[in-house]
């Protein structure tokens, strides 16, 4: 059973993130792989670990993105694909979604892992595009991945509840919290992950874009607390209302 992952690398959660002539500064940024693609390897490695085959990951952007793709050998993975592209900030979901469908044409992969969305953007929208573009399904937010030799049957969120879903091969299955939890890389991993090749693809999708990303800037500063004056609880609570009121007429 090959499966593929995307992998996107994304800032660390608690890495300061600052804007330099509408663009994010990458300097003193930690990078990692998005939390919930690291869901979405850990599920293909068990599915290997079950029925045999391998896992493939495969990232889009610039050089710094083969340090993710060495995480996700070291958790792992047998095979690392590099879609190289330059500018990887100013790319849309479109085409990102389009370079990996150039990167694995012709490959016979039976299930296609990802993360529910990204960290960083929170967009989520890539492995629904890929799935249009290849004619794959796309089952989302898989809390229990069951694959056999021609379908899968995959558990996922719903609104109250759950629903179960039965899904043909090839498909596409977006990983939510609660799917499994990811493995620590063992030393002997993180190793081995060094020396290991990573297969490397260019990919000019400037004109397969669809939006236009004009720049980024940080939200605006929160104006000051202000604390409201009294001489005992209920006179506060007036004071409370009547700003609410007058002041910034939300009531």
């Amino acid at each position: 059973m090959n499966t593929l992952v995307l992998i996107k690398q994304v800032p660390d959660t608690e890495a300061k993130i600052n804007v330099v002539g509408g663009k994010i500064s990458e300097a003193g940024i930690k990078w990692t792989i998005s939390p919930y693609d690291e869901i979405a390897l850990e599920e293909a490695i068990r599915i290997k670990e079950k029925s045999g085959g391998t896992v493939t990951a495969i990232a889009v952007g610039d050089d710094s993105v083969q340090n993710a793709l060495r995480s996700a050998f070291a958790m792992g993975a047998d095979i690392a694909i590099h879609v190289k592209v330059e500018n990887y900030q100013m790319l849309d979901s479109f085409g990102i979604a389009k370079a990996i469908a150039s990167a694995i044409e012709g490959a016979d992969y039976k299930v296609i892992l990802a993360g529910r969305q990204g960290a960083d953007s929170d967009n989520g929208q890539v492995p629904y595009i890929l799935g249009t573009l290849k004619g794959w399904p796309v089952v989302p937010f898989a809390k229990k991945v069951e694959v056999s030799a021609d379908k899968a049957t995959i558990v996922c969120e719903a609104e109250g509840g759950e629903a179960t879903y039965e899904a043909s091969l090839p498909v596409i299955i977006t990983a939510n919290a609660g799917l499994n939890e990811p493995r620590y890389p063992s030393l002997k991993g993180i190793m081995a992950s060094k020396k290991k090749p990573i297969e490397s693809k260019t990919a000019d999708i400037s004109a397969e874009t669809k939006i236009e990303v004009l720049g980024f800037e940080p939200p605006p500063a929160r104006p000051a607390g202000r604390i409201i004056d009294g001489a005992d609880a209920a006179e506060k609570a007036r004071a409370l209302v009547k700003a609410l009121r007058e002041e910034i007429k939300v009531i």
